[in-house]
């Protein structure tokens, strides 16, 4: 939008979503409140309706059986019921299909003219008329289990047109049949289904039985449910006003309730957010944004409003500190540049370093693992004819082997200068760091002498790496030297020299352990082999070009993984004199 920053359109964001939050929490507490008013409407009405099928079917019952003793003192309906089933089981299928014909009805016509009948007939008329029955349709018939049908005896509808005659017969299921005809005396007789011709319909009976306790007949009475729709409705009305009132009710208790512990109690704490981003964007000192809230909800609200307003707090003071540590670190970091700069300036870092000697070419180099490393080399001049080369490794890393380093590079230059030889002046500086080595650190170091006249070295190895050497026209080959033990180690160690000569053409290859030892990302070594591989590539090259080599092929192995040691090496190439 135009003119509004990223801030403002955040905020404006946040109050649309707050206005959300309330709006979708009356909306959904509304539809809660519907749906379980709904809920509410249609368990009753079930309940509703089976009781009314339950009242409905105990009265059909009630009638049933208050015909059942009527008939049964009346008259014997025993034999007319047997006479018309007798009738009625002799005929074919054919036969039975005329059902309602007058071919079909004259074959019953000995029953619907007996005395019987006609009896039951009025009987059953005056019953159904009577002010103290509530009933429309009762009548007496006989299920047929083989033809799954129901065969009338007397039907008193009083339309006679629509009325049954003897021995007519309807379709029923086999299963509403065998429900009547397997009747063991328990409970309701009744049967509720749907019927071709009537539809849904419950009918409820009593079984008249005959002297041996065989069923003769039913007496039976039917509840169309159409006869409950009207006490349904009334009830569906007046309930759904009842639920309608109680819903809008709790809805509306329920949308205040949560506006005031819900809604209004988040919209408060995220304000307080936002005008807590906003005062560090401005750099204010105010720490008590969420303190200051009046949230009592008593709930998982009031404990985030609390645990708020002590990470406000911890935040406020987690920042001092941070400023302490950040200004702690500067300090450090210059601290440790300094001393980067100040070990850089121990060892020499201009090559070639003796220009106008033409007898050596000479190139060295140190990688640490961190700002500061314990690894060094050096080279110096003992005197006109004699050259100083030294290669050395401290145990430990950073700026306690840095400063263990400069010790011992000070210590072994300042032996050498006296005229030592190799061996002693190992010796020497052995003697000097264990007269006072506290933090029991040692160093590994080769150290020889270069007579540059004739090309002969004179050097120790306390407990430092084999050199490779490298004969002219030949290949690098490691010179399995003579090690002794470690600077700084043991007090009263002697350490032993020996020689090496050089011809013109001739390379020496000093290193630390960092070459071999370089890992990849699957923790294999580089080791030794790797590292003549990579002198042998170029045999030939400059002595600068051979260390670049070698670091090459170290860092194709490595990869992306992590340097966890110093990697120093020098080389000198010895030519002669012209």
């Amino acid at each position: 939008m135009n003119g509004e920053n990223m801030s403002e359109r955040n905020s404006r964001k946040r109050k649309v979503r707050c206005r959300s939050l309330i709006a979708h929490t009356t909306r959904t507490t509304v539809i809660g409140c519907v749906l379980l008013g709904l809920v509410a409407e249609i368990m009753g009405l079930v309940l509703f309706i089976v009781t009314m099928t339950g009242q409905y079917v105990k009265h059909a019952s009630d009638l049933s059986r208050y015909a059942e003793m009527s008939v049964d003192q009346e008259i014997d309906v025993i034999s007319l019921a047997n006479s018309i089933m007798t009738t009625y089981r002799s005929l074919s299928s054919s036969e039975r299909a005329q059902n309602g014909t007058e071919e079909y009805r004259a074959r019953f016509d000995s029953a619907r003219n007996s005395e019987e009948y006609e009896y039951l007939l009025n009987l059953f008329s005056r019953f159904i008329q009577s002010d103290n029955v509530d009933v429309d349709v009762v009548y007496i018939a006989m299920y047929d289990r083989d033809t799954s049908a129901m065969v009338y005896i007397v039907d008193p509808d009083l339309d006679s047109e629509s009325r049954l005659l003897p021995g007519d017969w309807e379709p029923v299921t086999s299963a509403g049949a065998a429900k009547f005809l397997d009747w063991n005396g328990e409970g309701l007789l009744y049967d509720i289904g749907k019927t071709e011709k009537y539809g849904w319909l419950c009918t409820a009976g009593t079984p008249i039985r005959d002297e041996y306790g065989n069923i003769c007949a039913f007496v039976l009475v039917d509840v169309a449910p159409s006869d409950m729709s009207g006490a349904s409705a009334l009830f569906a009305v007046q309930t759904g006003i009842g639920i309608v009132i109680v819903t809008a009710l709790t809805a509306l208790v329920q949308v205040k309730r949560i506006r005031k512990n819900v809604a209004e109690p988040i919209n408060s704490i995220a304000d307080a957010a936002a005008q807590y981003v906003q005062d560090k964007q401005n750099e204010a000192s105010v720490i008590d944004h969420f303190g200051s809230l009046d949230i009592h909800t008593g709930d998982e609200i009031e404990n985030l409003a609390d645990i708020m307003s002590d990470m406000e707090k911890d935040l406020a003071e987690h920042e001092v500190r941070i400023k302490k540590i950040t200004a702690e670190e500067e300090r450090l970091g210059t601290e440790l540049h300094m001393a980067t700069q100040i070990q850089q300036s121990m060892m020499p870092q201009v090559f070639p370093p003796y220009p106008d000697r033409k007898e050596f070419d000479l190139f060295a180099s140190m990688s640490p693992a961190r700002e500061v490393g314990g690894d060094f080399y050096d080279f110096f001049f003992i005197d006109s004819d004699h050259l100083g080369l030294v290669i050395a490794d401290v145990s430990g890393k950073g700026i306690p082997a840095a400063l263990f380093m400069m010790v011992a590079k000070v210590i072994l230059q300042s032996c050498a200068m006296l005229g030592k030889s190799a061996g002693e002046t190992l010796t020497k500086t052995n003697e000097a760091l264990c007269s006072n080595n506290k933090v029991e650190m040692f160093v590994t170091v080769w150290f020889g002498i270069l007579e540059i006249s004739s090309g002969k070295i004179t050097a120790a190895n306390a407990g430092h790496e084999y050199p490779a050497v490298r004969k002219a026209d030949g290949k690098f080959e490691l010179f399995e030297d003579h090690h002794g033990f470690v600077i700084g180690g043991l007090p009263g160690i002697k350490y032993k020299e020996y020689e090496l000569f050089l011809e013109p053409g001739d390379k020496l290859f000093l290193y630390t352990d960092g070459v071999p030892e370089a890992t990849d990302p699957d923790d294999e070594l580089f080791g030794t082999q790797r590292m003549i591989d990579a002198l042998n590539e170029a045999p030939d090259a400059s002595v600068e070009k051979i260390l670049h080599n070698v670091r090459n092929s170290v860092n194709r192995f490595v990869k992306d993984a992590e340097q966890f040691d110093d990697l120093t090496m020098l080389c000198i190439e010895y030519k002669g004199k012209e």
